[in-house]
């Protein structure tokens, strides 16, 4: 990449971040209400059946055979997984809805992939871990509390609607967890650290809210 390209690409990712900034400042989306975990479609959301990409502008490209994933942190049994050693752990199929803080809901998005709970068992997180924290490969970073984590809808998953997941939405591997905003489902995850304490990630560190319900419509921090 020229020198030029790597300017404007810092110039696009900077202009990008300081919109979603501003969408948090101004509380943008925000309709004040919120909704029963019953209701399928949470407060602001609109249905779409496409799957926009949303990402920093970098699209990180891992080839498997380069690939490592890294789970660490407060465990009894640190681990770490090449491609192959990782989708011949035990295989899980979940079908969730995506709800993305830009206010597009997806419905019946078939995964596959490993559990959160079969990481767990193999890891054995300590007694003092309470939240998990994802790195990714682009060096995003989100925070998720340990409990919600290991909910039986989570998954780290490799495959959407029976097709390998793409680049472009997080491929070769993603997290998947449908009850909070999507922001929250890294891409390109490289590593899952275990943690006694909370450790706010890309965009909450930036103004969006620590823990991310869409039903609550925890867009943004509420002390913004």
């Amino acid at each position: 990449m020229a020198e030029d390209d790597v300017t404007l690409f810092g110039k696009l990712k900077s202009k990008l971040i300081d919109s979603k900034q501003k969408w948090a400042q101004e509380g943008r989306l925000l309709t004040g209400k919120t909704a029963a975990h019953q209701v399928r479609l949470p407060p602001g959301q609109r249905q779409v059946e496409t799957w926009p990409v949303l990402d920093l502008g970098v699209q990180p490209e891992i080839p498997t055979h380069a690939w490592r994933l890294f789970v660490d942190g407060a465990v009894e049994t640190p681990m770490a997984w090449k491609w192959g050693e990782f989708t011949d752990l035990p295989k899980t199929r979940l079908t969730s809805d995506i709800h993305c803080v830009t206010a597009w809901s997806r419905y019946d998005n078939k995964w596959e992939g490993v559990s959160a709970r079969e990481l767990l068992a193999l890891v054995k997180p300590k007694a003092a871990a309470r939240h998990v924290i994802f790195h990714s490969y682009d060096t995003y970073t989100t925070n998720v509390p340990l409990e919600d984590f290991a909910a039986d809808d989570v998954l780290l998953a490799w495959s959407w609607n029976g097709e390998p997941i793409s680049r472009e939405h997080g491929g070769p591997l993603r997290v998947v967890i449908p009850k909070l905003y999507f922001w929250k489902s890294a891409k390109w995850i490289k590593r899952v650290e275990f943690s006694e304490l909370d450790k706010p990630g890309f965009w909450e560190v930036r103004g969006y809210h620590n823990y991310g319900d869409p039903w609550l419509e925890q867009r943004y921090d509420e002390e913004i």
